[in-house]
């Protein structure tokens, strides 16, 4: 008689779920044993429930279908919940299995006992407790269609007798495929953001997340407007690439001329974005077009609101939108931002293969070069996320995936262990700091169980470099910052994976390539420099005298790569003045 796991199991395969990230264990194991006598689902075992959830994260994102997590009773599904916050905020569809202490010991302070049906109620769409077998298929089927159709986390508790116990009805058929929506706003909201640009003189787009698909739509906008273009972080990957009218990015890791084009336009056109530091939004002068109502006017004071999709937005705004002929605003801020980028050319060209201890930013550079077109980057929160936001170049195809909303640590390892495994043939890389790997140090072996070819880059600078900068900005001297040298080559060699360790510049470029080409698992320890840090385009008097009383030392104030050379192509469609 099938049992409700071996139900669990069979609605999963329907769903088109090809494998569930956890770790086994005592309530979970009814489950794990059906995924054992199931075929077209595999088990992925990881060393931190966290690692699961993470994986299943990059693996939902990349892929856009659901991915699925599980955790045991307690603890086990405890840890889950670092990931599922994570996924849950990126809007990637991941379903995750909370095992549960035995039905009839609920509320007694058994061994283990926590309520996740409470727990995970902040990180999910959905979160419902399975108490009867009855209360299957259904219950699953509403789980995975919430997750789905609502782009984020959903779980489902489930006590351990309870999945041991016969089914009580048919499973039958009743998966509905949800497709992310499409949402033209109302005519007229059309029309009044149609006045909004033909009104404006130095109209400027900045761009998020939500413009993925869109690219073609923004480029078109702009063009008939002549606007400066830039982007917020996880809108990089989306817009930057062939864009003649990129500006740069605005916020804490920003670079070039956003935050002045934004602060100079007379209309900031918001799409996609629910860029959250609204310190650095000019707060007047702003349209936003975004596909969630609730993201409308949070940030900021807006003069007009577009609730759509903003490729159909776009697409229903332009036949209304007059081409604009006068471009010395755009033109102006293309200049600034070419400008800004050649003055910091030289802070990390300068006698780099002679400098050690080895600047960050050379190793992203190099990186950049060597990696494959299509390439997906997973980055570890604080300064790697610096150097991938400045150095790793986009071009449409390849994927840059982190821990951008809800900025945890030791998310670029599990992230791309769920990232290569859904996309075999991709070639992954892990841009992990010291600090988040070792976190979760122990899923280095997980690489190595699978034979997973993830190549992990590891800035070790001995320190954790994004605190370090926040303490010097507010004037304190850094402080439990800084630990030990760990030689992580031979931690990963240790553990059967190939690893070198690089302590001179003119080692970074073999090192790296050798690394990428291996067919296994890799890591190259970089020793890099604690110094190297880097500060926002704009930070307050009170800030930069607190940096200056606390330390004097090397700080970027922009990041170049290959930016500077797109900034340099769009300069010459730019008449000299």
């Amino acid at each position: 008689m099938p049992t409700v796991a071996d139900q669990l199991i069979e609605v999963l395969v329907q769903a088109g779920v090809r494998r569930i990230y956890g770790i086994v264990g005592d309530s979970l194991n009814p489950v794990v044993d059906a995924v054992r006598r199931t075929e077209g689902i595999e088990w992925v075992h990881v060393r931190h429930e966290e690692a699961a959830a993470f994986a299943a994260g990059a693996e939902a994102q990349m892929t856009g279908r659901l991915a699925v997590c599980a955790g045991s009773c307690g603890p086990g599904n405890l840890h889950l919940i670092n990931g599922l916050f994570d996924a849950h905020r990126s809007g990637a569809p991941v379903l995750a299995l909370a095992s549960h202490i035995p039905s009839a010991q609920i509320g007694t302070g058994f061994f283990q006992e926590t309520h996740p049906e409470e727990l995970f109620n902040e990180c999910s769409h959905f979160c419902e407790l399975l108490s009867q077998p009855e209360q299957m298929p259904r219950l699953l089927r509403t789980a995975i269609q919430t997750a789905s159709g609502r782009r984020g986390a959903a779980v489902l508790v489930l006590p351990g007798d309870v999945a041991e116990k016969p089914v009580a009805s048919s499973t039958g058929l009743g998966i509905i495929e949800c497709e992310p929506p499409t949402v033209v706003p109302s005519q007229d909201q059309l029309l009044a953001l149609a006045e909004k640009l033909n009104q404006a003189e130095r109209p400027m787009f900045f761009c998020g997340a939500g413009t993925r698909g869109a690219h073609q739509e923004v480029m078109e906008l702009a063009a008939r407007v002549n606007a400066p273009v830039g982007h917020a972080l996880r809108g990089k990957e989306w817009i930057q690439y062939d864009n003649p009218f990129d500006v740069g990015m605005s916020g804490l890791l920003g670079y070039g001329a956003c935050y002045d084009a934004m602060h100079r336009a007379d209309l900031v056109v918001l799409l996609g974005t629910d860029f959250p530091y609204d310190n650095f939004l000019p707060q007047a002068n702003t349209v936003q077009v975004d596909i969630e109502p609730a993201h409308l006017g949070r940030r900021t004071v807006l003069d007009l609101a577009v609730h759509g999709d903003v490729a159909e937005t776009i697409r229903a705004v332009l036949p209304h939108v007059q081409q604009k002929t006068d471009r010395s605003y755009l033109d102006r801020m293309l200049r600034e931002h070419a400008g800004q980028l050649e003055r910091v050319v030289d802070a990390y060209t300068r006698n780099v293969e002679t400098q050690v201890p080895i600047h960050p930013e050379f190793v992203a550079d190099v990186l950049d070069d060597l990696a494959a077109d299509d390439a997906v980057f997973t980055v570890d929160t604080g300064m790697c996320n610096v150097w991938a936001a400045r150095y790793i170049t986009p071009n449409g195809r390849r994927r840059v995936l982190g821990s951008f909303v809800h900025g945890s640590m030791a998310n670029a390892l599990p992230q791309a262990i769920g990232a290569q495994i859904c996309e075999p043939e991709r070639q992954v890389i892990s841009m992990s700091g010291d600090g988040g790997l070792a976190m979760l140090l122990g899923d280095l072996l997980s690489l190595r169980t699978h034979r997973l070819p993830v190549k992990v880059v590891v800035f070790n600078n001995s320190s954790l470099g994004m605190v370090k900068l926040e303490m010097l900005v507010d004037g304190l001297p850094d402080f439990g910052t800084d630990h030990d040298h760990v030689d992580f080559a031979a931690i990963a060699a240790a553990a059967g994976i190939h690893s070198v360790r690089v302590e001179k510049p003119g080692e970074v470029r073999d090192a790296l390539a050798d690394a990428l080409q291996r067919p296994g698992p890799a890591l190259v320890d970089v020793v890099t420099d604690p110094n190297a840090l880097s500060i926002p385009p704009r930070i307050t008097g009170d800030q930069v005298k607190g940096f200056a009383l606390a330390v004097s030392r090397t700080v970027l104030s922009g990041g170049v790569g290959k930016m500077i050379q797109l900034a340099r192509s769009n300069l010459r469609n730019v008449p000299r003045p």
